[in-house]
């Protein structure tokens, strides 16, 4: 959940008009960008890759509204970094030593609302457990195949942190345990594409796919035609499954391929269990989709990481947000889908039956 380890280098083209994101959790089917009227830029942002296609908008607007957005990016990712100086890292440092935080608004409304989020999935989501992410090793530009001190997990654990021990008031934010130490690595990407909508909108682009490493967000059309998606095998690569993404919707993926490090013939992922303090097992993947709602982005980054973790009880962890569209492939490459989602997507070919659930 921690905000920038780094991801593989593995974009490339393929000769249809299909652009593959390895690693990344998304296949967007995109027209050739050369084609009239669409606009598309990458970046490197939040440890992970960022693409913005637009359509229908000339040129020079397109590239003035995606530089906003990217700049947008640039800044959030600085102002909520967990580990390098930034104004989170002031925030934990004032919890570590028992003080209260003046926070910015925008910071105080993060906070706020990952709580909440944290609340609705009981709190396996939990931003507060920065420490222990940092234990294993995923806070850092290039982690390594180690495992932390079992006696400083377990030292951890006893402590509790918790989103429940954060008390945001107005702009002060404080906390009662002295072990919280708050990484939004879970939560950021969501956020930045409810931000991404905004901007977009507020310089005239009503049609564009906005995807950041595998949370993706669709504004209108493509040309009249629903964007065209497809979500990543996590084992095999190539698409698992496709779906058109209407106006307003968006996608989250958790998945133990993305980050993760293997080590004595285990896979260890960056997905921690707050319960045990170990990475999470039992699910290879779980893509959710979130229909047109209001702060739909964020939705998508954060209620996908209960249900990955809880493999036991997915769809239960999923009901808790509301959320009825979910595909899932678990520890054996046994594939599920929900009753609602499979109506929504179409099955790459050679693979195990998927079992569609009530």
């Amino acid at each position: 959940m921690s905000l920038l380890p780094p991801l593989p280098d593995a974009m490339r083209l393929f000769p249809i008009p299909l652009l593959r994101l390895t690693g990344l959790g998304l296949l967007l089917m995109l027209a050739a960008c050369a084609r009239p009227g669409a606009h598309h830029e990458e970046s490197y942002v939040f440890g992970t890759r960022v693409e913005i296609t637009t359509w229908g908008v000339e040129e020079a607007k397109a590239t003035k509204a995606v530089g906003a957005v990217l700049r947008e990016f640039d800044r959030l990712h600085r102002a909520i970094h967990a580990w390098e100086p930034s104004e989170l890292t002031a925030v934990n440092s004032a919890i570590a030593q028992g003080r209260a935080a003046t926070v910015s608004p925008e910071l105080a409304g993060m906070l706020a609302e990952a709580k909440e989020m944290a609340a609705r999935g009981d709190y396996l989501f939990d931003p507060a457990i920065g420490g222990l992410i940092g234990l294993w090793g995923f806070q850092n530009d290039h982690f390594e195949a180690r495992l932390p001190a079992p006696e400083a997990v377990e030292k951890l654990l006893k402590a509790h942190p918790s989103m429940a021990d954060v008390d945001v008031v107005g702009h002060q934010v404080s906390s009662r345990n002295p072990a919280v130490k708050i990484d939004l690595g879970g939560f950021a990407k969501g956020w930045a594409l409810d931000r991404a909508v905004t901007i977009l909108r507020a310089n005239g682009v009503d049609n564009a796919l906005v995807n950041i490493g595998g949370n993706l967000i669709a504004l209108g059309s493509k040309d009249g035609t629903p964007w065209r998606v497809g979500i990543q095998h996590p084992r095999r690569g190539g698409a698992l499954a496709t779906l058109n993404l209407k106006d307003g919707e968006a996608i989250g993926t958790s998945g133990d391929y993305q980050r993760f490090f293997d080590l004595g013939g285990e896979r260890y992922c960056h997905l921690l269990d707050p319960r045990s303090g170990r990475p999470a097992r039992g699910t290879e993947s779980l893509s959710i989709l979130i229909t047109a709602q209001k702060r739909a982005g964020t939705l998508s980054d954060a209620s996908s990481k209960p249900a990955f973790i809880d493999a036991a009880h997915w769809r239960q962890r999923l009901k808790a947000y509301g959320i009825a569209n979910a595909l899932r492939v678990d520890a054996r490459g046994n594939i599920e889908v929900t009753a609602a989602m499979a109506r929504r997507v179409e099955f790459g070919p050679d693979l195990p039956k998927p079992r569609i659930l009530d």
